[in-house]
């Protein structure tokens, strides 16, 4: 669909956007960067998980993705069974509708092709699919940009998830790992490329230097209970984890070391708290991030990040602090040795405090060259990104670019 002349480009952002994960609106406050810089006259507007804290902090009417408010609540009753199943009805028309009113649509990063955390085919793998066939069918051009992806096991999941990167318009990956898992899902990939997370075009203030005594550590932490495979031992899975951050958080405490907790969403909460009642010191705060832009704040003034969710190993990163990952999926084993820190990764299924230690204390002793590694890799995927922008503009908006070629000549 080609907006008329001398009326602004319609662009449409979509995902689980202010929910409360961190990392979900610092993909989508990237894409709005982008457009703001890019695009100025494009009329931006949202379907997304949270439409009031997405137009209270990013100033973009939304609407909310599902009809049915409960949509990701457990549905046991009668009444909620038939809501939820009334509302994949009329999602599909609400879906279309929204789809309808728009020149293109970008979903903004985030792992929506991937199954990593617990996740039911007919939650957002269907909204996706719904998103991507409308687009198709009512010729409006919908971009995957930067996302990620991991081979599914589950059936209707993979199916949804393969038929919505198939009708896709645009199609990036911030890894390798994840266009291969989609080439291996039935998608021709012989077209895509593969780009930086869309959080390394954030904003970043820059790291502290170590005052060359031992100083503060983040740890970012998660309500981890593995994947979505893992649902017959999750609680085995959580406890261990629990058991061995909070292990390891005591010794750092023992040695005198200032802990500081962050979370990544507001599930995290719960987890923070555990940890503080089990570690009862003055030397353990926690912090409230509302964005990755906090996170970025509380990670440049420490010494040294240990952290699970994905966008806080990023942020650890995009600021040059040296970080250790506990990895739960190969998308952190992928982003830690893009970086340069392939050798700190640690199992957030199978956590050993002692090993995590060790781990721990080989990554200070070279935290020195591991920041000029750092500061390298972030401008390299700060000008991937630019290459991504431009290659987005040429894409999605010819009719601008063309017009912005014009005036550049004159």
């Amino acid at each position: 669909m080609t907006p008329a002349k001398g009326t602004p480009v319609r662009v449409g952002v979509f995902g689980l956007l202010g929910s409360g994960n961190l990392g979900n609106d610092g993909s989508l406050e990237a894409v709005l960067g982008y457009l703001r810089d890019r695009h100025p006259e494009a009329a931006v507007d949202a379907l997304c998980g949270g439409p009031e804290a997405v137009t209270a902090r990013y100033g973009i009417p939304a609407t909310r993705l599902h009809w049915y408010r409960g949509e990701y609540r457990t549905a046991s009753r009668a009444g909620a069974i038939v809501g939820k199943g009334l509302g994949k009805l009329v999602d599909v028309f609400r879906t279309a509708s929204w789809v309808r009113r728009h020149d293109v649509v970008i979903v903004p990063g985030m792992g929506v092709l991937e199954a990593t955390l617990p996740l039911r085919p007919w939650g957002f793998p269907y909204a996706l699919f719904l998103l991507c066939a409308s687009g198709r069918l009512l010729r409006t051009r919908v971009a995957l940009v930067s996302v990620g992806a991991a081979e599914i096991r589950n059936r209707p999941t993979r199916a949804l998830v393969r038929w919505s990167g198939r009708l896709a318009a645009y199609r990036s990956y911030r890894d390798a790992q994840s266009r291969d898992a989609m080439r291996a899902m039935g998608v021709d990939t012989a077209r895509d490329k593969v780009y930086p997370d869309l959080a390394f075009s954030l904003p970043a203030p820059r790291a502290s230097e170590p005052s060359g005594a031992p100083g503060p550590v983040c740890v970012g932490v998660m309500d981890f209970h593995g994947g979505n495979d893992d649902r017959a031992r999750a609680e085995e899975i959580h406890r261990r984890y629990l058991d061995g951050t909070t292990r390891f958080v005591r010794t750092l405490v023992e040695e005198g070391r200032p802990v500081r907790l962050l979370t990544g969403d507001t599930c995290d909460a719960s987890v923070v708290a555990a940890i503080l009642d089990a570690v009862d010191s003055p030397l353990v705060t926690a912090a409230e991030p509302a964005s990755l832009a906090d996170l970025m704040n509380e990670m440049a003034a420490a010494d040294t990040v240990v952290a699970v969710r994905y966008h806080n190993l990023i942020c650890a990163l995009k600021t040059g602090t040296p970080a250790l990952a506990l990895s739960y999926a190969a998308k952190s084993d992928a982003l830690m040795e893009g970086m340069g820190l392939g050798a700190y990764c640690h199992p957030a299924r199978e956590v050993d405090a002692d090993r995590l230690l060790e781990q721990f204390r080989a990554l200070e002793k070279r935290s020195a060259e591991l920041r000029r590694t750092l500061a390298e890799r972030n401008q390299a995927a700060a000008r991937q990104l630019d290459d991504q922008f431009d290659e987005l503009t040429a894409t999605l908006f010819p009719a601008t670019d063309h017009a912005h070629a014009q005036r550049e000549t004159r």
